[in-house]
């Protein structure tokens, strides 16, 4: 991908065109905003859900958060991380937000408390990161029913 603007939109796209695929009514915002990036209604349940997605180009599998997200907290919200995989297939992790949440201060308090390159522990700053490791909310459309 070109950069990061092009990256993150295709995977808002991606993700829009798979819920569609889903049984979802869909609905991206044409202006940025602040929680969410796609809005989706179940077309037989009605259930809506507010989508926040995350994108990386590559093979690599660590998207990118904020502090922010830890706080980002609700039944309806919905995580998809998406890895374009260059450019094979699209991969998507689907993760409830308090999973999100739960992992993201984990994995930053550990960080925070390990020792950086020049023997010294990590600085706080408002980045964290997410890895589904093991694959396992990979295509984890049943959380959505």
């Amino acid at each position: 991908m070109k950069n990061n603007i092009s990256t993150g939109n295709a995977g808002e796209y991606f993700v829009a065109g798979e819920l569609e695929r889903h049984g979802f009514t869909v609905a991206v915002p044409m202006s940025n905003t602040k929680d969410f990036d796609i809005l989706a209604i179940n077309r037989e349940t009605f259930k809506q859900f507010a989508i926040q997605v995350k994108t990386t180009g590559y093979k690599q599998k660590v998207w990118t958060l904020s502090e922010k997200n830890e706080r980002l907290l609700g039944d309806n919200i919905i995580y998809f991380f998406v890895s374009l995989n260059e450019l094979d297939t699209p991969e998507y992790h689907i993760v409830p937000s308090n999973i999100v949440a739960d992992t993201i201060k984990l994995e930053h308090s550990t960080w925070l408390n390990t020792l950086g390159k020049k023997g010294q522990k990590h600085k706080d700053n408002p980045i964290r990161k997410f890895q589904d490791k093991e694959d396992k909310y990979l295509n984890n459309w049943n959380i959505l029913e």
